[in-house]
């Protein structure tokens, strides 16, 4: 990977008179840390600051090929792990303080779930082997987070990366070999020394043991590369499957997208779902997950299949789903409530208003003469006055 040349660089130089040693320099020439390789039965990597020969921190091993390494800092006294966290590609975790870190090939990753890594350093090495030339600490990039002990994570940072240079350097040691060869001169023959046996070549590290559980479940999706997808596969039950969805919701996750690899997994789908909220209803959590479900949303690979045969209309078979998605979050989300076809709301028509119309007793007849007779005698009465 190419480096910046405005920021600060240190240069891997080994030494000349022991080869056990690598210096790291900056470009002026300054020596700012000592790699001293000590010989033994087990790996063991000391780093010191050469102008006071102090010792800062001991990377110890059963071998040099071990996927896990134990880093002992000095002044103060703290143990960091090293541990080898890659399936098929070059990769290497450990923690500082509240945060976790992450090495590949070139690449020092700093790890926010869910939010995207953040790269805190960088080397430069050539095609086809971790044999690493230079490397640059990215401060601008770490003075972002709340580290307490800033240089002691550089010291295991840089420790790290010499780890995996040793690692290197014994899987592609060459092997000493040599043969005798007669040589054929005037009247005398002169044979070669004897043959010296190669040395053993050192043993393969042990292949991790597989995982089982929630660990493979975490190990199918990490290879996917999506932090909030679950993709349920035959592969793994439905409660590891539940157990690792209600992980994600307690690191913080607001939602999380569980769905089917293929149409045989769209009913396991649903009972990892009903699973997931009962696990959180046991554990007592209130807030309530909002669910959406969508289906056939999946694009099909493959060939398209065309039905030539004629079907009759009228008897609509039921067909299941070939894909099922559901989004399980902790907020509403409106934009996947389900709408009626259309793509609008359709409300029933309000009813009619109904009319109030008064209505008066019927009067009797002998009423009705009563009432007559009484307005006559008034019209009278008015009248003589």
């Amino acid at each position: 990977m190419s480096l910046d040349q405005n920021l600060f660089t240190l240069i891997v130089t080994p030494s000349t008179e022991n080869p056990n040693v690598v210096d790291l320099i900056d470009p002026a020439g300054r020596a700012h840390y000592r790699k001293q390789r000590v010989p033994g039965p087990i790996y063991k990597t000391e780093i010191y600051d050469p102008l006071s020969e102090a010792l800062l921190v001991t990377a110890t091993a059963p071998s040099a090929t071990s996927k896990i390494k134990f880093l002992e800092l000095c002044n103060p006294s703290m143990t960091a792990e090293l541990k080898y966290t890659g399936t098929l590609s070059f990769k290497w975790s450990f923690k500082w303080e509240e945060h976790e870190f992450e090495w590949k090939r070139e690449e020092c990753y700093m790890l926010r779930k869910p939010d995207p890594p953040v790269l805190v350093a960088v080397t430069k090495e050539p095609p086809g082997r971790l044999k690493t030339t230079s490397v640059q600490i990215l401060d601008y990039n770490l003075n972002r987070f709340d580290i307490e002990d800033r240089k002691g994570l550089e010291i295991v940072i840089l420790t790290a990366l010499m780890t995996f240079q040793d690692s290197n350097d014994v899987h592609h040691t060459p092997e000493a070999s040599s043969s005798s060869i007669p040589r054929r001169g005037s009247g005398n023959t002169v044979s070669a020394p004897p043959a010296v046996s190669p040395a053993p070549a050192p043993a393969p590290p042990p292949k991790p043991p597989k995982k089982l559980g929630i660990d493979r479940i975490a190990e199918l999706q990490a290879l996917r590369g999506h932090h909030n997808e679950v993709t349920v596969e035959q592969e793994g039950s439905i409660e590891d499957y539940a157990e690792y969805c209600a992980n994600l919701f307690q690191d913080d996750m607001l939602f999380v997208t569980i769905l089917s690899a293929g149409a045989d997994q769209v009913p396991k789908v649903l009972q990892v779902v009903e699973q997931t909220k009962r696990i959180r209803h046991k554990a007592g959590l209130e807030d309530e997950l909002h669910q959406y479900v969508l289906y056939d949303t999946q694009t099909q690979k493959g060939p398209r299949r065309i039905n030539l045969d004629d079907e009759d209309k009228s008897k609509k078979k039921y067909t299941p789903p070939e894909n099922l998605t559901v989004h399980l979050a902790r907020f509403p989300i409106p934009e996947l409530q389900p709408q009626a076809k259309g793509g609008s709301d359709i409300r029933p028509p309000r009813p009619p208003p109904t009319l109030v119309v008064e209505t008066t007793p019927k009067e009797s007849k002998k009423e009705q003469k009563k009432r007559e007779e009484a307005k006559r005698k008034e019209d009278k009465k008015g009248r003589k006055k």
